[in-house]
């Protein structure tokens, strides 16, 4: 069998190269849109089997078997309504208590995370460090935030700024003003970031977590927040990920910083 060759040019094999190179470029972009796409069908599955879920109706409940009036059973009854005492030599086990609602485990689907903007921001009246930002989030009444961002970002900055708000926590006065929530930050070293919600997304929209069902508690423990905060971090092309879910704005996108990659969120 006989083998053709066929040599390359320097300038041939230079643009054979370059075309190459530009259509595997093309094909990661397009792998990268398409893993996306898949894990928001998945969230939007998840969404949809919460909602089933919930119009489930109640079980029915079991019904009271016959007593039976056979002399073992009125033994074996009497024998449960005697007391501790009264059943000598026997070891009475202790029912277990429920774990407390700090004990039970968290995870991020119990952050109420929602969309908001910054319509007002100015410098907290007694404290040279914090500022006090009222922001819409979608609710009758906007919401005063305050928070340590003053040094890091300046107040015009903030100005109609949409940001992505924790919206759960328990408020408190920080220095005699009530804080209702949290603004989300990018933070590394030297540089903090507030984190931006996708573009289109509006007031009082919800962040939820791609692959993750989204059952927000009514109101967070600190204990909780933090135990959850561990985990937010932004990934190598700045999207907010918690555990490696993205942040998501349903039908409008990912929450992304702005210039910081594997940085811590709070």
């Amino acid at each position: 069998m006989n083998l053709q060759t066929h040599s390359l040019s320097p300038e041939n094999l230079e643009e054979t190269i370059s075309d190459l190179s530009e259509a595997l470029c093309e094909a990661i972009s397009e792998i990268r849109s398409l893993t996306i796409e898949i894990r928001t069908l998945r969230h939007e599955v998840d969404q949809v089997k919460l909602e089933q879920k919930k119009r489930r109706s109640t079980p029915l409940k079991p019904s009271t078997p016959a007593v039976s009036s056979s002399p073992a059973s009125s033994v074996h009854s009497l024998h449960k309504k005697m007391t501790p005492e009264k059943r000598r030599g026997e070891k009475v086990e202790k029912k277990a208590t429920p774990a407390s609602q700090e004990d039970v485990e968290m995870n991020g689907s119990q952050l109420e995370l929602r969309v908001g903007q910054i319509i007002l921001a100015e410098k907290h009246p007694d404290a040279d460090r914090l500022v006090a930002v009222k922001v819409d989030v979608g609710q009758a009444l906007p919401r005063t935030v305050v928070s340590g961002l003053l040094k890091q970002v300046p107040l015009q900055h903030m100005q109609n700024r949409m940001v992505v708000l924790l919206c759960n926590l328990r408020p408190a006065k920080i220095r005699g003003v009530l804080s209702q929530a949290m603004v989300m930050c990018v933070t590394s070293a030297d540089k903090v970031e507030i984190l931006d919600p996708p573009g289109g997304a509006e007031p009082g929209d919800r962040v939820t977590f791609l692959g993750f069902l989204h059952e927000p508690e009514k109101e967070l423990h600190a204990k909780k927040k933090e135990q959850v905060l561990r985990d937010l971090h932004t990934d190598a092309q700045c999207v907010a990920t918690y555990r490696g879910a993205a942040f998501y704005v349903n039908g409008k996108g990912l929450c992304r910083a702005q210039t910081l990659s594997n940085c811590r969120i709070k």
